[in-house]
C-alpha cells in the first residue's frame, strides 16, 4: 500500500497534502462518528465482515478526521467495528479535513442505501440531513438521488407514537403496516391497531382494510370497536389455544357471519398432534 505510515501523521499544511497519505491507526486513537445515523448493528453481519477481513484484509481504508489528538470516523464504521472483531491491532485510514456538515452528509450517503438500516434510523437520517443543510424534501431528494415521495414517506414515520416506532426498529412491523397505520387520526388508535397487527400477525392488506373501516366509521368509539378484536373472540381464541396447545387466530368479517380460524404449528410433530386432537387422520 503506497504512502502507508504507522506513526502519528504529521501536521499537514494543506488539504492536497493531507490526501496523499493513508495511515495505520491504533483503535484506541479512533472514536465513532457522532453523526452516525445507524444505532443498531447486526452482529451476524459484522461477524461475516470480520471473517472476510481475517482472510482478505482491509480492502478499503476508512476515512477519519483529526479531532483533539484523536480521529473521528467520517466513513467506514462497519469496517472499523468488524476489524476489531477480527482481532486487528491497527486499521488503515485516510485522514481528511472535514467539517460537521460534510461529515453528516457522508455518513448519511454511506448508510442511506443499505437495506439493514431500519426505517426509523433512515427517517432520522433524512431529517437530520434536511435540518443541517436547511433543505426542502425536494432539494434533499435531488442531492441524495432519491424520489421526494421516498423521503416524505420515511419522514412521516417520525409522527408515529414511540411504542409503534419501536416495533419498526425491532422489525415487528414493516413499512407497509406503518404507512397504513399513520392514516388513523389519533395516536391511541395507531397504538391499538399496531398492537393488534403484531398480536394477530396481520398482513399489510388486512391492516389497510381495518384503517378504511375505522375512518369510514367516523366516531372514535366505533373506530376502537373496529380496530380491537371483540372480547368474546379473544376468549374463544384462548380456549381453543388451551385445547390444542398452540397459537390460534380467529379472523371474523365485519358482519360476523364469515371468517377464518388460523391454527399455527411449528414442527411436523406438532402438526400431527393437532390433527389427532381434531380427530383427523393425516395418513
Amino acid at each position: 500500500m503506497d504512502n502507508v505510515v504507522t506513526e502519528t501523521p504529521p501536521n499537514f499544511s494543506s488539504d492536497k497534502e493531507l490526501h496523499k497519505y493513508i495511515v495505520e491507526l491504533e483503535f484506541e486513537a479512533i472514536i465513532p462518528n457522532p453523526f452516525q445515523p445507524r444505532h443498531n448493528w447486526d452482529d451476524a453481519q459484522l461477524q461475516d465482515l470480520a471473517s472476510s477481513i481475517k482472510e482478505n484484509g482491509i480492502l478499503q481504508p476508512i476515512i477519519v478526521r483529526p479531532n483533539n489528538g484523536k480521529y473521528e470516523i467520517v466513513a467506514g464504521e462497519r469496517r472499523f467495528r468488524a476489524s476489531q472483531l477480527a482481532g486487528l491491532k491497527k486499521i488503515p485510514a485516510m485522514v481528511r479535513k472535514t467539517d460537521d456538515s460534510e461529515m453528516l452528509a457522508l455518513a448519511i450517503v454511506e448508510n442511506i442505501h443499505r437495506a439493514d438500516l431500519n426505517p426509523i434510523e433512515k427517517a432520522k437520517a433524512y431529517q437530520a440531513f434536511m435540518e443541517t443543510f436547511n433543505l426542502t424534501q425536494e432539494q434533499a431528494a435531488q442531492k441524495l438521488g432519491q424520489d421526494r415521495s421516498v423521503i416524505a414517506n420515511f419522514i412521516r414515520l417520525l409522527n408515529l407514537p414511540a411504542e409503534v416506532k419501536q416495533m419498526l426498529i425491532d422489525g415487528a412491523l414493516d413499512m407497509g403496516h406503518a404507512r397504513a397505520i399513520l392514516a388513523l387520526p389519533t395516536d391511541d388508535l395507531r397504538k391499538r391497531l399496531a398492537n393488534r397487527a403484531l398480536a394477530g400477525r396481520l398482513s399489510v392488506r388486512e391492516v389497510e382494510r381495518l384503517v378504511r373501516l375505522a375512518i369510514a366509521a367516523g366516531d372514535e368509539k366505533k373506530q376502537k370497536q373496529i380496530i380491537e378484536k371483540p372480547a368474546n373472540i379473544k376468549d374463544l381464541e384462548e380456549k381453543i389455544r388451551a385445547r390444542l396447545g398452540t397459537r390460534v387466530d380467529i379472523k371474523a368479517r365485519k358482519n360476523g357471519q364469515r371468517g377464518k380460524i388460523v391454527i399455527e404449528f411449528y414442527s411436523l410433530d406438532e402438526f400431527d398432534n393437532i390433527t389427532q386432537m381434531l380427530g383427523v387422520n393425516a395418513d
